[in-house]
């Protein structure tokens, strides 16, 4: 399994990359692991706040429908339209084509409380 360190991760298994004052927001390899195929993903619309720790979409798999849970509060400003079409690109690159939200981070302090790789692989091997 992948684990970049370039990344913080959630308990709730998303991610953020951040890139300046903008961050990229994902679910991890283990989440979509445990879901199984992807079928469909709902997500805001560029425009709309999302707050650190509160449900901000849902992805639908084969087996179960699961809420995404912001890693950061800000404000939403691309919503990645590949997997509109092809929601199965989370399965094949969850870190890479499989960004869904683009963000501009409202408070950076908050990525302070997030997990680095280490501590995300300590969490998922319990």
């Amino acid at each position: 399994m992948n684990f970049p360190e370039n990344i913080k991760y959630t308990k709730d298994h998303e991610w953020i990359r951040i890139e300046g004052s903008e961050g990229f927001v994902g679910i991890t390899e283990y989440a979509q692991g445990e879901l199984g195929d992807i079928v469909f993903v709902e997500l805001p619309k560029a425009g709309a706040q999302i707050q650190k720790g509160q449900s901000f979409g849902t992805v639908e798999a084969v087996k179960a429908v699961s809420d995404l849970y912001a890693p950061v509060s800000g404000t939403v400003k691309e919503v990645n339209k590949v997997i509109n079409d092809s929601p199965d690109v989370i399965n094949k690159d969850p870190y890479g084509e499989g960004w869904m939200l683009k963000i501009t981070v409202d408070n950076a302090q908050e990525l302070d409380s997030l997990l680095d790789a280490e501590s995300y692989k300590k969490l998922i091997a319990k």
